[in-house]
């Protein structure tokens, strides 16, 4: 899949430009050298800038890290940190991207943000493009060493106690989040994952200060998010964009019919209702796809809750249960003709998934459900009638081949 980065929202800040990836000399003279030796400083700007995590969950960074901090001293043992690069997310690609274009700009967060935990391992997670980051740290000469870890691509493999496990030595599934990584991750030790873009952000933050980060974005949500957008007939490319940017300026909206935010944890909306809507901090995995209007929202859905039902870890009952007869029932309601009792189905095994997962997969696979009902409100009863709106029925969406 090729990517572009024609269009420019902002001066970049995290991708290389020209789209060529960027060696550790490059590197150095692009950002300059970042300092080490006052994790306390570190902390406080971190906390002034008002950086948010960039992997899903929006959480502070300086909580976060803080927290970890905590735990090491309370435990006596030195934490963890692991870079989160394993997107999982079949339709985002800016994990990958940034991985590709700025490696040293996330080695030097990764390293920032192990000095300001006190960590004794780091590690950093990927599905593809382990051998250029291997390169990439024999260049450097870091106070902590660094080890890539290949993590297999399914879905759930970067959430944050499926990579404990994994780097722990067992499979990469999630497991209870109780006690949180934070307190217990790899080898039963406080553990800091962080997304590979967070790391990034960091590392600029670091150099530049709080005020330069928060000179993009908003008040209330400072700074700028990667971004894989898919718009009808351009290629998928991935862009930089700042917090309160109008969506229709990143996502050319004519002959759009619907808009799924944040990818397959995230939710569908009316054309009308992104024309109104602008980039914010809550933007799950950061992706922006735009359903043209001729397409069918309910055939894709259907095909991306299939995959999500065989992507689960099966170690819950609203796993192993409730997501096959979600994406069995919601494949009825695709096809025109009777539905049944499907639709209330759906609606009623959605509440009853709902926060009662091992992790949060149930969670974000009924936010998509929901979103996906009240979007194609219509299109839902014109299928109940016997027949689609849609002139052409091939999906859009990006799903793996089944792994059934």
């Amino acid at each position: 899949m090729t990517m572009t980065f024609t269009d420019i929202y902002m001066p970049p800040r995290l991708l290389a430009p020209g789209g060529a990836p960027a060696g550790h000399t490059t590197h150095q003279q692009r950002y300059g050298p970042v300092s080490y030796g006052n994790p306390a400083h570190l902390l406080r700007t971190l906390a002034e800038s008002g950086l948010t995590g960039r992997g899903g969950a929006a959480f502070p960074t300086y909580r976060k890290l803080v927290a970890v901090a905590e735990a090491g001293r309370r435990t006596g043992r030195a934490p963890v940190v692991v870079g989160n690069g394993a997107e999982g997310e079949p339709a985002s690609h800016k994990d990958k991207t940034l991985l590709r274009l700025s490696p040293h700009l996330v080695l030097d967060g990764l390293q920032l943000a192990a000095e300001a935990v006190g960590a004794g391992e780091a590690y950093l997670a990927v599905e593809d493009g382990a051998t250029p980051l291997e390169t990439a740290l024999t260049e450097r000469r870091d106070p902590l060493p660094v080890r890539i870890v290949r993590v297999p691509k399914r879905f759930l493999s970067g959430q944050s106690s499926a990579l404990a496990q994994y780097i722990s030595g067992q499979a990469a599934l999630p497991r209870d989040q109780h006690p949180p990584v934070r307190e217990q991750g790899v080898r039963r030790a406080p553990t800091l994952v962080q997304n590979v873009e967070t790391l990034a952000h960091l590392a600029l933050i670091a150099r530049y200060g709080a005020d330069w980060f928060r000179s993009q974005g908003t008040p209330t949500e400072p700074g700028s998010a990667l971004c894989t957008v898919y718009a009808p007939g351009r290629e998928v490319r991935v862009v930089e964009a700042p917090f309160g940017m109008p969506l229709h300026r990143l996502l050319p909206l004519d002959g759009v019919g619907a808009v799924l935010l944040g990818g397959y944890h995230g939710t569908w909306l009316t054309a009308a209702e992104a024309a109104t809507r602008t980039l914010t901090a809550d933007l799950g995995a950061g992706v922006l796809i735009a359903l043209p209007a001729d397409r069918c929202g309910l055939a894709d859905t259907a095909d991306v809750l299939r995959y999500l039902a065989l992507e689960s870890a099966g170690q819950c009952g609203p796993c192993l249960n409730g997501l096959p007869r979600i994406a069995a029932a919601f494949r009825t309601l695709a096809a025109p003709g009777p539905q049944g009792t499907s639709r209330r189905d759906v609606a009623r095994w959605a509440g009853l998934v709902e926060g009662r997962g091992a992790c949060h997969h149930p969670d974000g696979t009924v936010r998509l459900v929901r979103s996906a009902f009240t979007t194609f409100a219509a299109e839902l009863d014109a299928h109940a009638a016997g027949h689609c709106t849609a002139a052409d029925r091939r999906p859009l969406l990006p799903v793996p081949e089944d792994r059934s």
